[in-house]
């Protein structure tokens, strides 16, 4: 067969396409993502304390929120409202209020209850007050509770003074991964945080704080997670 004979074979099936008005296939679609919040899951399912431990007498479920503390008298020590499942790399979102501005409390994770004690240990994104004149606003910041007991990270005072709603339901998002963790108020990010011990650990149970001391209520609803896959 000639070059010229062989080069005409090849092309002749494509003319004829062409002269009949034949049009190529169509390109595969590309994989549709889903969108994030569709991978987002209920954590707490406003009517029942299933998937959570801890000690009912100062936690309950009123209009779709859990209430923890009492107003009726002194929280004698802190409570823990704890999952009974344990994450690693996730994104929390919840809303919180407190029933008066210096109440305290927060919201554990990547955290474990301590043996024959109410304690928890693990990092905690804290709700409150800190004494001092002027009083330190600590709602979006990072705290280690009872492993290194201290701030690890604080939000920016003025910033977070522009978006914080006292009294009223403030929107928390707490994302980790890896060694970093982030954290929201209302939209205000608070915290950016890189964990350098690598001793700690990266995964652990959710928990909701009200602190001792004084009667208290905080109340936390739309209780929502999203796990991070790599």
């Amino acid at each position: 067969m000639s070059y010229i004979r062989a080069v005409g074979s090849i092309l002749a099936p494509a003319t004829a396409c062409l002269a009949l008005g034949c049009s190529a296939p169509p390109a595969p679609e590309p994989p549709q993502e889903e969108p994030p919040e569709a991978r987002a899951v209920a954590l707490f399912d406003g009517e029942s304390f299933a998937g959570w431990e801890g000690n009912l007498e100062l936690f309950r479920v009123e209009d779709g929120a859990v209430v923890a503390g009492t107003l009726e008298e002194e929280i004698a020590q802190n409570e823990f409202l704890c999952t009974t499942d344990e994450y690693g790399d996730f994104e929390l979102r919840l809303q919180a209020r407190t029933s008066r501005e210096d109440a305290n409390g927060g919201i554990q994770f990547r955290s474990r209850r301590t043996p024959d004690s109410p304690e928890v240990v693990g990092y905690q994104a804290d709700i409150g007050l800190l004494g001092g004149d002027p009083p330190q606003n600590i709602w979006g910041a990072l705290y280690d509770e009872a492993r290194r007991r201290e701030l690890l990270a604080v939000p920016d005072q003025e910033g977070l003074a522009e978006v914080f709603r006292p009294g009223d339901w403030n929107d928390y998002v707490i994302r980790a991964e890896g060694p970093r963790i982030q954290i929201w108020i209302n939209g205000y990010q608070t915290v950016d945080y890189t964990e350098t011990d690598p001793e700690i650990e990266l995964t652990g149970i959710i928990g909701l704080q009200v602190h001792r001391g004084a009667p208290a209520e905080i109340g936390y609803r739309n209780l929502e997670i999203e796990l991070l896959t790599k």
